[in-house]
């Protein structure tokens, strides 16, 4: 937005006079909203539309009738009749040649969209507030680069050029006839059958002129200017001021027009005059530097301190049967019985493994005349034991 407090009022016919000075409208500082100026330029974009339609019994004028199935073709209406390319060929559906199109359009149609009345003054005043910033203006593709400042604003004389020349004259003295010429040049025919209904070609838009008396002369100095376009202050349309739905159009007010603007569209203290309880679109951030706002002495003073090693919800629960701190909260005599587990376990793991020791024949109590009788008794049995077998399977094979 813009905050120069005032905007100079320049010469008509001289480039470097300033005859005069004017307050900033309120408008010209809106917060620019791009997201509602395109909605409500799509939305009245389609009110210029022209309900049409197709003839309600074209693709549908045929005497035709399906075969019905066992024939191996497809169930769709055929033609009747012989000895044409025209017999047996399929008619009405929309796949077919000749046939009706799909869902028809119908003259019926909702070709027309109501806009909020206060959501299309936010979106005009949206439109406003850009084409005061000169970095919008220019990526738009406007050349103003020699203009003496934006806005734009010239005395009231300007209104009373008559002559074509003499708008020239004025849009080169100041710079803004480069504009023209952009537009002058990017003249092109259209593409495809629009070209044949009164829309042959397609042009660009140059400056918009913005008057604020009735039946000025300026109306036909500036009519035969490719691109140039001129409305009342009154009658401002956002078609106008946002083409295309696009911001920062590049717009000449005169110094009645401009003036007129805080009586149309209020202050941030008085409401509007000229439309009925309209009050501008405040922003909800003068600042949107998040970051620079929550670091700033006067948040950070505020704020209490950082608390540590706070649980995500609340005080955590703790399980007892596997945490032993909440199992002796439960039960104290836990501890000891834990204890007395852990005894017994060991008592029981040193029994096996003397058990082992003992069965293998290297417990400490044994000396070694114990050991190897203890040996000699092992081989003993097996020799034993090993008779025993063969004695057996002699036995067996006999």
């Amino acid at each position: 937005m813009l905050a120069r407090p005032t905007i100079s009022v320049w010469n008509h016919s001289n480039a470097s006079e300033v005859v005069g000075k004017v307050t900033l409208p309120a408008v010209c500082t809106a917060p620019i909203r791009l997201d509602v100026v395109q909605f409500v330029h799509d939305q009245i974009s389609r009110n210029t539309r022209q309900g049409h339609g197709v003839f309600t019994e074209a693709g549908m004028q045929h005497s035709a009738v399906s075969w019905g199935p066992g024939r191996a073709v497809a169930r769709v209406p055929r033609v009747g009749g012989s000895g044409t390319n025209r017999c047996a060929q399929g008619a009405f559906a929309n796949s077919v040649r000749k046939g009706r199109m799909f869902a028809p359009l119908k003259t019926w149609r909702r070709w027309h969209r109501k806009v909020n009345i206060k959501q299309k003054r936010h979106a005009v005043a949206a439109a406003l507030a850009a084409s005061a910033v000169t970095p919008l203006v220019f990526a738009r593709g406007h050349r103003v680069q020699n203009i003496p400042n934006l806005p734009l604003v010239v005395d009231d004389k300007l209104e009373g050029i008559e002559k074509t020349k003499d708008a020239v004259a004025f849009l080169k003295r100041f710079g803004a006839y480069e504009d023209v010429e952009r537009v002058a040049n990017t003249k092109v025919v259209r593409p495809g059958k629009g070209k044949l209904r009164n829309r042959r070609h397609r042009l660009r838009r140059g400056p918009l002129f913005v008057y604020s008396n009735e039946n000025v002369t300026l109306l036909r100095a500036v009519r035969n200017l490719p691109g140039v376009e001129i409305a009342n202050v009154n009658r401002l349309n956002l078609r106008q001021l946002a083409p295309g739905g696009h911001l920062g159009r590049f717009i000449i007010w005169t110094e009645s027009a401009f003036k007129t603007l805080d009586k149309l569209f209020g202050t941030y203290r008085v409401a509007a005059q000229g439309k009925t309880g309209y009050h501008l679109h405040r922003t909800v951030l003068t600042n949107p530097d998040i970051a620079k706002i929550i670091n700033s002495d006067a948040v950070q003073s505020a704020i209490r301190n950082k608390k540590e090693n706070r649980p995500l919800h609340g005080k955590q629960k703790k399980n007892p049967l596997k945490n032993a701190a909440a199992m002796e909260k439960l039960n104290p005599h836990s501890l000891t019985l834990r204890k007395m587990e852990q005894t017994a376990s060991e008592n029981n793991k040193n029994k096996r493994d003397l058990a082992i020791k003992a069965k293998r024949g290297l417990s400490k109590g044994k000396s070694a005349d114990e050991k190897k009788q203890y040996n000699q008794r092992k081989k003993t049995s097996r020799a034993f034991m090993s008779g025993v077998h063969k004695s057996l399977n002699d036995a067996y094979e006999k």
